[in-house]
């Protein structure tokens, strides 16, 4: 890998099912993210994806790419526009940094509202 160096996008269909598997895998029960009629009560057209789910695909993005034997170091993100039910994230990444056996690759991923989660994702990469 090098600096530059640009990964193929990964197309992920945000579903419903998708948001609440993630939240209850990550054991996050609020409400916004499987009541549809109280996330409209609290101002949000429908539920949405939590953080963890998001942080989730990024790491499987970044390890798809890199193989099974990466290691993810570290992930740092920030979220966006939320992913809604029906819309696709689409997610793309560049290498902003390799060092050794240790890769930086920026991680941006948009859906049709805006981006959704931008951030860093370090990752070592045995020899």
């Amino acid at each position: 890998m090098n600096v530059g160096d640009t990964l193929p996008p990964l197309e992920v269909p945000v579903t419903r099912t998708l948001i609440v598997a993630g939240a209850i895998a990550s054991r996050d029960y609020q409400d916004v993210h499987h009541d549809a009629a109280l996330a409209q009560e609290k101002g949000s057209p429908d539920i949405f994806m939590n953080i963890l789910t998001t942080n989730g695909l990024v790491g499987r993005y970044v390890t798809d790419h890199l193989g099974p034997h990466a290691v993810l170091r570290k992930v740092a993100i920030r979220l966006g526009a939320p992913n809604y039910p029906g819309d696709t994230m689409t997610l793309t990444g560049t290498v902003t940094a390799v060092t050794g056996t240790t890769v930086e690759i920026r991680v941006v991923g948009a859906n049709g509202i805006g981006r959704h989660v931008s951030g860093t994702v370090t990752a070592e990469v045995p020899a």
